[in-house]
Formats: C-alpha cells, sequence, structure tokens
C-alpha cells in the first residue's frame, strides 16, 4: 500500500519525463538537487490521541464513580504542579552553571588581557579563550552525539510532537540528560545560542516522564503506577511541560499557555487551559524563589521571575522630555516590522541551505565529523569575539552613571558589565561591552545602556552577529534562537534610535526602539505573534508596550511569510515531518475523501486465526487494521459447516441495524404511549409482518443487508492476503466494524488470548485495561513474538478489544471538513465508510500532508 501510495505521491509530484528511484520511494525524505524538494517521510507515526472504546475501557468507566473520578482528576492536578516544579528547578541548574561557567572564563580573560595590554601578549589571552571555549563546544558535541535527538533547540520536534507526530527519542530521559548538560557548555562555550529554546525542550520531556514513573534508557527506574497510560495523557502533559519551559526560561507564564496553544498542541480544551496555566505559574514562581534566595539572599522575594529578565523599562529622572514612546513613534515601529521582516526571511533562507548543505554533505559522513564541524564555530566564533574587540572597538564617553536597575542582581549590574579594554579610565570599548559579556547582560546594555554605541560598530555587531548565530543554529550543540535574534535585534534597533537622535534630533528613548527591534527581528525569524507579544510583555513588564510589540509582530510577520515560513517550520520541513496546519487552502475543498483515502487496506476478521494475524503483522508495517466481515449471498452455507465461518457471520448479523429492525423496535416503544392510535397502527404493522411467512421475512431481511448480489470470490479468514489477488478479491464489499491496532494484536498474541476450533469464543481469556496498557509506550513488536509458543489453529476473538466507534467520514466528504476532524480530533486513522456500512478506505496523516493534497489536486485538473 505504501509503495503504490508513493509512486502515486512521486508521479503527480515530479515534472513531467521524471523518475524516483527505489530508495526515494522507500522513504520520501530525499533531496532532489534540480528542486531541492523534500516531501514528508512516511516513517512518521501518528499519536493515538483519541481514545479507544472498547471493553476493557468500558469495564473501567463502569467501575468509575464520582469519588474515585475526583481522585483521579486530583492526581492530574498534583502532576501538573510536580512538573512545573520539576521544570523551575531544571532551570535553576541550566542558569547556575552557565552563569559559574562564563563567570569563570571571563574573568580568566579578562584579567589576561588587561596585563597583557601594556605587556604586548595578547595572543595568550586569545589562546586562553580559545582553550575555554573549544573545550566547553567539545564536551557538548559528544553529549549530542549520544543523543542525536538532543541538538538544536527542540522546538521544532516539540511542536511536531504536540501537533500529533510521534518522533523517536524526542522525550526520553536519555534526550534530557545530554540537552540539559549540553546547553550548559554550548552557551559558556561562547557559541551565539541561547538556552531558552532548549528549556522548552527540556520542559516537555520532564512533562512526558514525570507522570509515567519509568524509564527506557534506565530500565531499574520503574514503578508500579497504572495511571495516565496513553498517549492522549502523554501529550497534555508535554503540552503543560513546554509551557513551563517558556515561563521558566522568559518569566512569562501566559505567554508559556499561549505558546502550547499557537504553536503546539492542535487538540485544546478549558481544563487543559488551566492544567497548563497552573504548571506554568508553578515553575515560574519556583525559579523566582531560588534565584530571588540565591541572588539577593533575600527568600520569598519573587525578584528574578525567569532566566531572561529584560529589566525595568523607564525615563531618568533629568529628562522632562523623555517619554517611552509615542503615536508618532509607531510610523517607525511599522517600518521597523518591515525590516525585521525581511532580516529575518534572509536569515532563514541562508539558514535553509546550510541545513541542506550539512544533509548531504556532513550528516552521512563519520559522526565525528559533526564534532569538528561544531569545534570550527567555536573557533571562527571566538576569532571573530576577541579581533573584532580589539580592532574595531571604539573608545566611548561614559557621560552619566547608569542608575542602580532593582530587577537584576549585583553580579550582572549594568556599569558592571561595561568593558574598558584598550581604552582611558572614564571611557568604555562598546565592542568589547557587547563581545566580552554573556548575551543577556549584552541585551540589558542595549536597552538600558545611557551611554552611547557608535553606529559603525552597532552596524558591524549586527552584521557579524547576523552571519554567525546563521551559521551556528543546526551545527551539533544544543542551542536556541531565541537570546540570538533578540541580541542581534536589539542591536538594528538601537542603530535605528541612534540614527533618529542624531540625524535627525529627535527625542526618543533608544531602550523601547532597541525592544522594538528585538522584537521585529525575532518575529522575524520565528513568525509567532500572540505567544510571542505576551512573552515580551511580561518580560519587560511594561503593559504600555503591548501595542507596539503587537504591531511589530504583526507586520514582521507579514512581511516573512511573504517570502517564506518560520525557521522552526524549516526545520520541520528539512526533517521531513508531516506536519498538519491550521487549515487547508480553500482550494483542496474541489477534492473529497474518497480522492485521497487509501482504497488498498489490509484487514482482519473478527474471529482470525493465529497463523493469519501472525502473517499480517509480519507482512505489513500498517499500525491499525479494520475489523471486517464480507458481504457474501450464499452464507448460509458457511454456517453449516465451519465455525470459524460461522461466528463471523454470527457477529456480522448480530451487529448490523437495519431499518426494519430499527422500526420495528420503535413500536415495540410505542405500545407504553397511551395513545390509541400509536397503539393501532403498531399493531397493524406487527399483524401485517406476522401474515408474512418467517422464511420470507429472513429472506428479505438478508437482501437488505447484502447490497450487492454479484458473486464474489469466497475468502475465509484464515486466509492471509496475498499479492496475487483478483481485483475482485481486492475490493470486495467488507462491512465496517471497527478499527484495532497492532501493538493490540501483538499484545493478544504473547498473552495467549485465543481459544481452539471445538470451544465456544467465550472461552477465551479476557483481558484488563490495565493489562493492555501495561507496556506503554513501548509495546513488544510481533517480531519479539516466539512463534514457538503459538498454535497456528487457534482462533483469536478480536471484538472485545477493537475500537468499535471510531470516527469516520463519508466519501463524499470535503478535504476541508476532514481535515479539521482528523487535526482538532488528534486522530491516527480514519476510516471512510459508505452509506451501507462498508469500508471503502482509509485516511491517515500522510493523505493530509500539504504534499499529498497538491499531488492529488494536480491530478484532479487531469482528470477533468
Amino acid at each position: 500500500m505504501a509503495c503504490c501510495r508513493s509512486c502515486f505521491c512521486c508521479q503527480c509530484c515530479c515534472r513531467e519525463g521524471e523518475t524516483r528511484t527505489p530508495e526515494e520511494l522507500t522513504i520520501l525524505g530525499e533531496i532532489r538537487d534540480d528542486e531541492d524538494e523534500i516531501l514528508p517521510r512516511k516513517d512518521y507515526e501518528s499519536l493515538d490521541y483519541d481514545r479507544c472504546i472498547n471493553e476493557p475501557y468500558v469495564e473501567v468507566l463502569e467501575g468509575l464513580d464520582n469519588k474515585k473520578a475526583r481522585k483521579y482528576e486530583a492526581l492530574r492536578w498534583v502532576m501538573v504542579f510536580v512538573i512545573g516544579v520539576a521544570v523551575g528547578l531544571v532551570g535553576l541548574f541550566v542558569d547556575f552553571f552557565v552563569h559559574l561557567f562564563t563567570k569563570i572564563k571571563f574573568s580568566v580573560v579578562a584579567d589576561s588581557i588587561e596585563k597583557c595590554t601594556d605587556r604586548g601578549c595578547l595572543s595568550l589571552s586569545l589562546l586562553e579563550l580559545l582553550t575555554f571555549n573549544m573545550v566547553f563546544i567539545f564536551i557538548a558535541s559528544v553529549l549530542v552525539l549520544i543523543e542525536p535527538v538532543a541538538a538544536g533547540s527542540g522546538i521544532p520536534e516539540i511542536k511536531s510532537y504536540l501537533n500529533g507526530v510521534k518522533i523517536p527519542g524526542i522525550v526520553r530521559l536519555r534526550t534530557f540528560l545530554c540537552k540539559a548538560a549540553g546547553v550548559l557548555f554550548s552557551v559558556a562555550g561562547g557559541l551565539f545560542v541561547g538556552k531558552e529554546g532548549p528549556m522548552i525542550h527540556s520542559g516537555a520531556i520532564v512533562g512526558a516522564g514525570l507522570p509515567q514513573f519509568q524509564s527506557i534508557t534506565f530500565k531499574r527506574i520503574k514503578f508500579d503506577f497504572p495511571y495516565f497510560r496513553s498517549d492522549r495523557d502523554k501529550r497534555d502533559f508535554v503540552s503543560a511541560g513546554a509551557a513551563a519551559g517558556v515561563a521558566a526560561a522568559f518569566g512569562a507564564p501566559i505567554g508559556g499557555t499561549l505558546f502550547s496553544l499557537e504553536e503546539g498542541s492542535s487538540f485544546w480544551n478549558q481544563a487543559l487551559t488551566w492544567k497548563v496555566l497552573f504548571c506554568s505559574m508553578s515553575a515560574t514562581f519556583t525559579l523566582n524563589f531560588f534565584r530571588s534566595g540565591i541572588n539577593f539572599n533575600k527568600w520569598g522575594s519573587f525578584q528574578l521571575p525567569g532566566l531572561l529578565n529584560f529589566g525595568e523599562f523607564k525615563c531618568s529622572d533629568g529628562e522632562k522630555k523623555c517619554h517611552l514612546w509615542t503615536a508618532v513613534d509607531l510610523g517607525f515601529f511599522v517600518l521597523m516590522g518591515v525590516v525585521g521582516g525581511l532580516l529575518g526571511a534572509l536569515f532563514n533562507c541562508m539558514n535553509k541551505c546550510l541545513a541542506k548543505y550539512r544533509m548531504r554533505h556532513i550528516h552521512p559522513k563519520a559522526r565525528f565529523i559533526r564534532v569538528l564541524e561544531s569545534l570550527l564555530v567555536a573557533m571562527v566564533t571566538t576569532l571573530v569575539i576577541f579581533l573584532a574587540s580589539v580592532l574595531l572597538g571604539e573608545c566611548r564617553d561614559l557621560s552619566s552613571p547608569t542608575t542602580h536597575n532593582p530587577t537584576v542582581s549585583d553580579s550582572e549590574d549594568i556599569n558592571s558589565t561595561i568593558r574598558q579594554f584598550f581604552c582611558s579610565n572614564k571611557t568604555y570599548n562598546d565592542m568589547a561591552t557587547l563581545f566580552f559579556n554573556p548575551q543577556e547582560a549584552a541585551i540589558h546594555q542595549l536597552f538600558h545602556q545611557d551611554g552611547t554605541f557608535s553606529p559603525v560598530t552597532l552596524s558591524i555587531f549586527f552584521l557579524l552577529y547576523f552571519l554567525l548565530a546563521c551559521w551556528t543554529y543546526g551545527v551539533s550543540v544544543p542551542s536556541g534562537l531565541f537570546v540570538p535574534s533578540l541580541l542581534c535585534g536589539a542591536a538594528f534597533g538601537r542603530l535605528v534610535a541612534n540614527i533618529l537622535k542624531v540625524k535627525l534630533g529627535l527625542h526618543i528613548y533608544s531602550g523601547t526602539f532597541a525592544l522594538i527591534g528585538a522584537a521585529a527581528f525575532l518575529g522575524g525569524v520565528v513568525r509567532m505573534t500572540i505567544s510571542l507579544t505576551v512573552i515580551l510583555i511580561e518580560s519587560t513588564n511594561e503593559i504600555t508596550y503591548g501595542l507596539p510589540i503587537m504591531i511589530t509582530l504583526m507586520v514582521a510577520k507579514w512581511t516573512g511569510d511573504f517570502f517564506n515560513k518560520g525557521i522552526y517550520d524549516v526545520h520541520i520541513q528539512l526533517k521531513g515531518v508531516p506536519l498538519l496546519e491550521w487549515e487547508t487552502e480553500v482550494e483542496m475543498d474541489k477534492l473529497t475523501a474518497s480522492d485521497i483515502m487509501e482504497p488498498n487496506l489490509t484487514y482482519v476478521y473478527p474471529h482470525t486465526r493465529v497463523q493469519s494475524l501472525v502473517s499480517i503483522l509480519r507482512t505489513t508495517v500498517y499500525h491499525a487494521f479494520p475489523v471486517v466481515t464480507e458481504n457474501r449471498q450464499n452464507e448460509r452455507d458457511f454456517m453449516k459447516g465451519n465455525i470459524l465461518i460461522s461466528n463471523n457471520i454470527r457477529f456480522k448479523k448480530s451487529n448490523i441495524v437495519s431499518r426494519a429492525a430499527e422500526q420495528r423496535r420503535r413500536c415495540q416503544s410505542m405500545k407504553s404511549y397511551p395513545s390509541s392510535e400509536l397503539k393501532n397502527v403498531c399493531d397493524d404493522q406487527n399483524a401485517a409482518a406476522a401474515a408474512a411467512p418467517a422464511e420470507e421475512g429472513e429472506d428479505l431481511l438478508q437482501q437488505m443487508l447484502e447490497r450487492r448480489h454479484a458473486p464474489y470470490p469466497n475468502l475465509y479468514p484464515d486466509q492471509s492476503p496475498s499479492e496475487e489477488w483478483t481485483m475482485e478479491e481486492r475490493f470486495r464489499p467488507l462491512t465496517f466494524h471497527g478499527l484495532i491496532l497492532r501493538s493490540q494484536l501483538v499484545n493478544l498474541l504473547i498473552r495467549g488470548v485465543c481459544y481452539s476450533e471445538n470451544q465456544s469464543s467465550a472461552t477465551q481469556p479476557r483481558l484488563s485495561f490495565t493489562e493492555m496498557t501495561e507496556d506503554y509506550p513501548r509495546y513488544p513488536d510481533i517480531h519479539e513474538v516466539d512463534l514457538a509458543m503459538l498454535n497456528p489453529r487457534m482462533i483469536v476473538d478480536v471484538t472485545p478489544y477493537m475500537n468499535t466507534c471510531p470516527y469516520t467520514v463519508s466519501p463524499n466528504t470535503r478535504i476541508s471538513q476532514v481535515f479539521n476532524l482528523f487535526r482538532t480530533m488528534g486522530l491516527r486513522h480514519l476510516p471512510v465508510v459508505n452509506a451501507v456500512g462498508e469500508i471503502v478506505g482509509i485516511i491517515t496523516r500522510h493523505n493530509l500532508t500539504h504534499e499529498f493534497l497538491v499531488a492529488k489536486l494536480r491530478q484532479h485538473y487531469i482528470t477533468i
């Protein structure tokens, strides 16, 4: 099936006269040298967010009273609180050691530079800086070699996970350890990366792992905790953990909640909103409590809400004409938004080209090549920082001392981060002040420093930072992009402020323009609007900035979207993840479900032999199978001889709802009404039905149940699907009864859930809901089953364990309806069932990707 679908997609997407190689047909993720096209890969599966309503699940519901339901809900709130506290502690750990390593490095190098300025031994200072940075980056790169998923910010992967895509290893404990430890060294190593993006990934991993009370990496960590054993619960906790990561990084709990809503989860409800907000608040105040106590020795003061704090924006007391911003400034903000969108589009385009180059020439080679690339980037970055500070920095007068900012700790006061390299006592080196400081301190300098930065210095700093940050994002180290984008944009905004002040003589507040420049560039790169607006407002603690920030971000997004997608969407596309956007294009409604569905089905019967199940599971890669019965004309003959066929037919007859049976049921219920007319109507219909012979009634019912009368080749349920089937055999009419997952079938085989042919299906062992979900999330594979322990002639009754009421659509349903149902309900499989209950196809995530729909639309135009 996958091969046929891939071939068709290939024929539609390729230009005329082109063909794909067999390898490209296996996994549509290869890059074509001529068009650089990347198609969604088929090896990504969807999460099972929809509940499987089967008999074990119903038994749990029947035993669930209000007291147990409240207990279960209270346990959810406890887990959400624990996740928030844990994420806050992770943020504290990361911040403490990054600050420690950075302080040690810059103090040693700064002392060396001061001593070597007069002695002429600056090369020794450069060697010390290189040694620090290269060692730190080597450790970070080695950690990524241990777990490659830990590279980058992790936001594209978490966004894909919350969209419903299962990415291997993305929320494992080993990934968390490599991510949290690696980001310490990548930030301390001087690369132009941030720790905020990896904090979001780390928070998501904490949310996924804590409620499970077990670990795949460390198998000894396993507790008997039977709750939250489903993708639905896990995905909700990941939403809470990711939001807590944003809240801890920026001190923005509301922004974190909106981040999970805007950038992540396709399914949302009010209860989840409250839990995510509570988790974000817990993370923010946990981090705030410990950081305020450690830095100020005032426990409980809550003065440092997040890892990144922009400080307080206010005019100096002596400037009466100063205002944070005016209505006239909005025009400049709009223009800065346009420029920020253009710069962000350029950044994304360049980074995409670099990522494709890495995919072609670096990733296929030995893994240590990635370490060498990271070391090369670290070496070039160190040389640029040192040489630019020595050769290109200007000595600027610090005209008036900067007032102490109460939101910043004493060790990070703005005056204490001024670098006077190669300058006299009352001046400072503006380039060294930006480069020889942590990135957060450099942002504070651009936001709040009263001293001026040279326009030439700001221009050179912006250009160097833009190029190096673009080159760095994508190397094999844990790296974030928020802080580099903010710093780069702040330099751009401060440059605009200097030009307006000096050239035009306008009375403006430079810090506001630096903030708007940071928002414009960051918005042009990541294309976030609602959540980023709230994050920046919460970080500045200034609600009056709401309007200019929102306008700037909207303009930057609109401008950038005209050229390409956001940086995270670009990397999602490069990885071939089948991400589903918020909605489809209007033009796609020319297609229906029958146009995009997969009609070539592999199915199972309600009662199937073990040998047939093993054959299906070992020869296919599908993760769900429709449970069907065939529509035969001569079913009575089969019921006499074969008990297996008889059980299947009886199950079909007992589950088919016909109009005649429904009418009889309603007439029986009408007799309870006092109206004599209703009684007479029902009595007349019952008398007419009784007058007809019983045999004719059965024949009539049989004809109603069978829509088609043409004979079809008989396929016994103990036969395996064959590639030699004729077209009639492959597309015989099948009455749909439900869906059963591959993991459920394997579980039934391993636990010996079956009955012999000379026994009733009632003798088959029954599994509870706990036994069905015990192995979550790593269910055993069919190749792990010992076939010698199985009797191939035994029969498995799958009906108690199948989902009897999955979401279904009609073949004539328009694509927009199919897409909205699939995305908002978090589905993994969507059966297409016709008007008489026959399954005619099935729709998965890959049938709804933009590339697949475009290919089908092209075929539609060719057909008409």
